[in-house]
C-alpha cells in the first residue's frame, strides 16, 4: 500500500494509507517543505489506515519543531491509529481532537 498526501489548505494535510518505512520519507519531505511559512499544522487522519514507528517518527519530529510555534494537531483519528499513540504514550502530548 502507499500513502497519499492532499494538501487541503496552507496548514492542513490529509491523509490516506499506510504510514510505514517506505511512506514516512514522503510525508517529512511534504512538512518540511511547509515549515519556513506554517505556524500550525493539522494531520487530517481520517482515511489513515496504519502506522509505524517510522510514522511515529515523523510526528514526533513534527511535534518538537512546532513547538515553539503555534504546534501539530491530530484530527478524525482512526481508533486502530489511537490505540498505537495510546500504547506508544505519544496521546499524552500530542493534541488529537
Amino acid at each position: 500500500m502507499s500513502l497519499k498526501i492532499e494538501k487541503k489548505n496552507a496548514e492542513t494535510l490529509a491523509l490516506e494509507g499506510r504510514l510505514d518505512t517506505l511512506t514516512a520519507p514522503e510525508l517529512e519531505a511534504e512538512i518540511s517543505a511547509m515549515f519556513p511559512t506554517v505556524q500550525t499544522l493539522t494531520l487530517d487522519m481520517e482515511k489513515l489506515d496504519y502506522i509505524s514507528s517510522a510514522g511515529l517518527r515523523v510526528i514526533l519530529k513534527t511535534q518538537k519543531a512546532l513547538e515553539k510555534k503555534a504546534g501539530l494537531k491530530l484530527t478524525h483519528v482512526s481508533n486502530e491509529v489511537k490505540e498505537v499513540f495510546d500504547i506508544t504514550g505519544f496521546s499524552d502530548f500530542l493534541t488529537i481532537e
